[in-house]
């Protein structure tokens, strides 16, 4: 793997899965899928030193692994119309679960400069759904931040909350940039309109458990780095190229027969 490629995957030390969240261990069919991803998304990393070749991602990725097994882990898909942390139809051809984490670096830059481009090629058209997980692994900030989203999404104002805290993202985890006070302050600043009730979410048993049933997802399905995205079923690690996620959303589309 090229230095370049390393660069574009950031993995949490063992020390930087929260702690102060209920892990759950997996059970059952997923136990097996959790080895499946993992060799999948070992897969899409050596896939990425090729960055001018982006067909081939879609093409890797979709000759990896069994069908059957993609298939149930696109049904971790919500499709929730009433989901705060969602955008795009729910009858989308295809669904991006995006397991991401607000002091990450590299999911700052998925979210800053990739992810607009496919906001616009493809959900503004009906064709791509984009679910958002808190997979919080880098300690109590980032446990703070995934909280603040979720308390501003039951103002209706998650996405707005999402680019507030990525654009105040901190350089070095855990200094202070993400505070009870910083956070409120931004809320209001993303539009939520009762701000006692966002604080009042924020530390609510609802934020935590919400927070826990995302990060017991991310590490059920072998998902120990961010960002990570399953794309409808497909997994992809990293902050890749926007050519080479287009080109797995374009293999989903042709799967699901969407229109391009």
């Amino acid at each position: 793997m090229s230095d370049r490629s390393k660069r574009r995957t950031r993995k949490p030390s063992a020390t930087s899965v929260p702690t102060g969240l209920p892990i759950r261990k997996i059970g059952g069919g997923l136990a097996v899928f959790a080895a499946v991803v993992l060799l999948v998304l070992a897969i899409s990393q050596m896939v990425g030193k090729n960055e001018e070749d982006g067909a081939q991602a879609g093409k890797e990725t979709s000759q990896s692994g069994d069908s059957a097994m993609f298939a149930q882990l696109a049904a971790l898909a919500r499709r929730d119309a009433k989901d705060p942390m969602a955008r795009g139809a729910v009858d989308a051809p295809v669904v991006m679960i995006e397991f991401s984490d607000f002091q990450c670096p590299y999911c700052k830059q998925f979210a800053q400069h990739t992810e607009p481009q496919l906001v616009q090629k493809y959900l503004d058209s009906g064709q791509l759904r984009i679910e958002w997980r808190n997979a919080a692994f880098f300690g109590a900030e980032s446990e703070l931040a995934a909280r603040a989203a979720w308390a501003a999404g039951q103002q209706g104002k998650f996405w707005e909350m999402h680019d507030l805290l990525f654009a105040n993202s901190p350089a070095k985890k855990n200094t202070g940039a993400y505070t009870d006070d910083s956070v409120t302050e931004w809320a209001g600043q993303a539009g939520v309109a009762d701000l006692a009730k966002f604080r009042a979410d924020l530390n609510s048993d609802a934020a935590k458990a919400a927070l826990s049933a995302d990060v017991n997802e991310a590490i059920g399905i072998g998902v120990n780095s961010t960002p990570a995205f399953l794309i409808n079923g497909r997994p992809v690690l990293g902050a890749r190229p926007v050519e080479q996620m287009m080109a797995v959303i374009e293999s989903g589309l042709q799967d699901r027969g969407g229109q391009r």
